[in-house]
């Protein structure tokens, strides 16, 4: 059931329509009355003219006078009687109208009409409610003044499936039966043209076809606007997932050669060989850097042959996690790496999640606790990649700037595109911890 109203949401989606407001209703409703109205009066005229009259209505037909016996000669002029009025044909009511009428017919003759009043919402439904009680009442009538209305109630039905319907397929086929059934039995369901309806039937097409003029703008306008929100949403995205990028790749090497930096200052005068080891580190991470954003900005420029992917380097993973503690192990804080499990081959997208997990997390450690020991541990179970990463506190670093906790929030979004999650928080005993979990497809 949700499937199915899921395939109905999608496909009104590609043929948009604002939903009937109740100046529409309540004009649906008047024009299904109306018709209706009409083609049961109609019914109770036609009806009426066949029906029997009472015999008590019929009139007393005035007393023939005996007849007299001719004379032999011309008899003398008699005065002529004075004529005797007939009396008055008694009209027939309302009442004897509608008892003229079989009941079921007036319901079928409500029926042609009124289905008309979900003609916005259920087009199609509407089209073959009003076909089918035409059909049936037609054909029982045998024509007359009411197939004029049943006409009207049909062409504004197939009017509204080819306007409103989102069906485009059934819509059509629907139309091209349902004018089949009506030319099958034309003599009973088209009426008898007159002069006096061409100037009807002109004023009801231009009526027609400027609504429908203005329906299929609405319906342009839609689409555009959907367009527009969805170019807006991409956009919005891909500006997410950039900022995502360039903080993971910017923040954790120049938050680790800001670190060598300062620890080459501070020997440079009593340890010349530490400071260049410090300074060697600040060299490689800021070739780390170049290397990532280098990456970055190739994929950002992509375009077709234009793109030289030999020059791109492949996305860092799980793989590269122990080149990436010894980097920040190089820079005086103690990594320890625990890998349990057999490794299974992650997406790269996932891959890329993971490697993030860690690099963000010893970022934290050493932005904001210098002197704490890292414990990073990768498990490897059935079906999943448990990552954790957790630190003893330290020392707390200058306060977080503009935008920070962006990179959890980051992370987070990174994990949910691969049905991951994140769990981060203190731990009890003091230091702070990153829990990650990675779905993973065993090997077939």
């Amino acid at each position: 059931m949700e499937r199915w109203r899921a395939g109905v949401e999608a496909l009104r989606r590609l043929n948009p329509l604002p939903r009937p407001s109740r100046w529409m209703w309540a004009a649906d409703a008047i024009l299904a009355v109306v018709l209706a109205a009409c083609t049961v009066g109609t019914v109770v005229r036609q009806g009426s003219g066949d029906a029997p009259v009472p015999p008590l209505l019929m009139p007393t037909p005035p007393p023939v006078p005996p007849s007299l016996p001719t004379p032999p000669l011309a008899p003398p002029s008699l005065p002529t009687p004075p004529p005797v009025p007939e009396a008055p044909f008694p009209p027939v009511g309302v009442a004897q109208h509608l008892e003229a009428a079989q009941p079921w017919l007036l319901v079928l003759a409500v029926l042609t009409a009124l289905p008309l009043v979900v003609r916005r919402r259920y087009p199609l439904a509407a089209f073959w409610a009003v076909t089918c009680a035409s059909l049936l009442f037609n054909q029982h009538l045998g024509g007359g003044d009411p197939t004029l209305y049943t006409f009207l109630s049909c062409a504004v039905a197939a009017y509204s499936a080819a306007v409103y319907s989102p069906y485009r397929a059934r819509a059509l086929t629907s139309l091209v039966a349902g004018a089949g059934l009506l030319a099958l039995f034309h003599e009973e369901n088209f009426p008898s043209f007159t002069p006096g309806l061409v100037p009807f039937l002109a004023l009801v097409g231009a009526g027609l076809a400027a609504n429908a003029i203005h329906i299929w703008k609405q319906r342009l306008r839609a689409l555009q606007e959907e367009h527009e929100a969805a170019t807006r949403l991409a956009v919005d995205r891909e500006r997410s997932r950039i900022a995502r990028e360039l903080h993971d790749v910017v923040t954790h090497n120049v938050s680790v050669m800001v670190i060598q930096a300062g620890a080459a200052r501070k020997v440079m005068d009593i340890a010349p060989d530490r400071a260049r080891e410090a300074l060697l580190a600040v060299e490689a991470g800021g070739r780390t850097a170049m290397t990532e954003l280098r990456h970055v900005m190739g994929l950002l420029t992509m375009a077709g042959d234009s793109a030289d992917e030999a020059d791109l380097a492949p996305q860092p993973g799980l793989g590269q996690i122990p080149a990436l503690t010894d980097r920040v192990r190089a820079t005086g804080v103690a990594v320890e790496l625990t890998v349990t499990g057999t490794p299974v081959p992650l997406p790269a997208g996932a891959d890329l999640a993971a490697y993030r997990v860690v690099q963000e997390a010893l970022t934290n450690t050493v932005k904001h606790a210098r002197g704490a020991r890292v414990r990073i541990a990768v498990e490897h179970v059935p079906g999943a990649v448990r990552i954790e990463v957790s630190d003893t506190g330290g020392t707390t670093g200058a306060p977080a700037g503009p935008g920070g906790g962006r990179g959890l929030i980051g992370l987070r979004e990174r994990l949910a595109v691969h049905g991951g999650t994140l769990h981060v928080g203190e731990r009890p005993t003091g230091g702070f911890r990153v829990r990650a979990v990675i779905p993973a497809e065993e090997p077939a």
